[in-house]
């Protein structure tokens, strides 16, 4: 046996140093140093992933000319929304991080895909019993004739079950609960979640089985253990939500064959989570009257056109330092946005409290939702309300002008579809779009005070 010897890593990023630090070079943080026991031995032995020699030729340097590959044909699952964030489908070989807060639903939905899919599912559970997973699965579905499940923690004896199953997918629950009998530390250590992922991921690229990987988050709300972590695997999903509300948000951080921008919606239910192809009408309330300080704003997110819900509150400060308070929004841009209004629009918003919400606990980035933000604080500043049936599109630049936004057919061909009677657009974006070809009334404003003209005659 080799010379067993400590180290010390960070807990925060896995920097490793041959002595204790109080602040990590690396990424600044301090008293994250924590001193683990590294034993290295011999990966060769009984019970490590091997695989066969490397065909011949691949050890040597190649000309990119002379390299060929054969189209690989994504696994599409049953679920739509998965195969949205993740580029169309599972991609062969591919490694999987799924990142979440306790109790989001992360199990589920990887159980709930597993019992659905009808390639030989490998689930591998670290935190939970076989009757608890049961109990789990019969509330989400009666079928998963080709779901087997797995109650271990030892990488090694999940290889030796591997070699004699052969899945088609692996999913690990958790990986900060697996342990290499290569590593003398701890389960869910830097060095344990390093080396488990190390060895996944040789598993993955050379038998070309995807692998699903669970992983638990800190307290700052980032993927607990080292950041190599995140750059090691091909895929890293953020399945996020409140825990007291229904529904839930799976979004891409990372992917290395997709668009980091897509977004998939669920609704946790009963019987599981249920897929919403429609996030446009959870994410605009249903109210009998009009109310001032709502207005609906279009936003792209990904591929997919959202209609969304601003709600302002614009009142008198009662403690002399004015509040602003943004849920979803970008606080800084908030504050940019008032400053234009004051400016160019004249509306003394200096002694106002404003509070800002996106309804259904979005996080919005996109600017083009700047012009239903300004429409909602004057509403509300001016009590005046909105119809329901109009939205709008549109950047607002510092000069108070409305600047284009892109794929803007987009947003009109989703406002039209939901019912919305008239639509307000930057006058930039008319150029190369026939805006006869909608049924929805198209209106076109080049600076702010325009807009407030036309829908509050301010």
């Amino acid at each position: 046996m080799a010379k067993v010897k400590t180290t010390y890593f960070c807990q925060n990023c896995g920097q490793q140093a041959p002595k204790w630090l109080g602040k990590c070079p690396s990424c600044g943080e301090w008293n994250t140093f924590v001193e683990e026991v590294v034993q290295k031995e011999d990966k060769t032995e009984k019970g490590s992933w091997r695989v066969s020699s490397s065909p011949k030729g691949t050890s040597r340097p190649r000309a990119i000319t002379e390299i060929t590959y054969s189209e690989q044909q994504r696994i599409v699952t049953p679920d739509k929304e998965l195969n949205r964030v993740l580029g169309g489908g599972i991609v062969p070989g591919s490694l999987v991080l799924i990142g979440g807060e306790p109790g989001i639903g992360k199990s589920t939905l990887m159980l709930q895909i597993a019992l659905q899919l009808p390639a030989r599912v490998l689930y591998v559970s670290g935190e939970e019993s076989e009757q608890q997973i049961k109990m789990r699965a019969e509330r989400i579905t009666t079928k998963g004739e080709n779901c087997f499940i797995l109650t271990e923690t030892s990488t090694q004896n999940i290889f030796k079950q591997i070699e004699l199953f052969e899945p088609d997918i692996l999913v690990i629950d958790s990986i900060q609960t697996l342990q290499s009998s290569f590593i003398e530390a701890g389960a869910g250590s830097v060095s344990q979640v390093r080396e488990c992922t190390a060895e996944l991921l040789k598993y993955a690229k050379e038998s070309g089985t995807p692998v699903f990987l669970i992983g638990h988050i800190t307290k700052e709300g980032t993927l607990a253990g080292p950041k190599v972590l995140e750059h090691m695997v091909d895929t890293v999903l953020q399945f996020e939500g409140d825990r007291h509300m229904a529904y839930r948000i799976l979004r891409t951080t990372k992917n290395r064959f997709g668009s980091t921008s897509e977004l998939g919606i669920y609704e946790m239910i009963g019987s599981g989570l249920r897929e919403v192809s429609n996030p446009s009408e959870i994410l605009i309330s249903q109210r009998d009257e009009e109310l001032s300080g709502i207005t609906i704003g279009a936003m792209l997110e990904g591929n997919r056109p959202l209609l969304i819900e601003i709600q302002s509150l614009v009142s008198p400060a009662t403690y002399g330092t004015p509040q602003r308070s943004s849920t979803g929004y970008d606080n800084k841009r908030l504050n940019m946005l008032l400053a234009v209004l004051e400016k160019r629009g004249g509306y003394r918003l200096g002694a106002q409290d404003v509070f800002l919400n996106i309804a259904g606990g979005l996080k919005v980035e996109d600017p083009a939702i700047d012009l239903a933000v300004c429409a909602s604080i004057i509403s509300s500043y001016e009590d005046v309300s909105i119809a329901n049936s109009v939205c709008f599109a549109g950047e607002v630049g510092l000069g108070g002008e409305v600047r284009a936004v892109n794929r803007i057919e987009n947003r009109i061909s989703e406002a039209e579809k939901l019912g919305f009677k008239e639509i307000y657009i930057s006058k930039y974006n008319t150029k190369g779009v026939n805006l006869k070809a909608f049924g929805i009334k198209i209106h076109t404003v080049a600076r702010l005070d325009e807009l407030f003209s036309a829908i509050i005659g301010g």
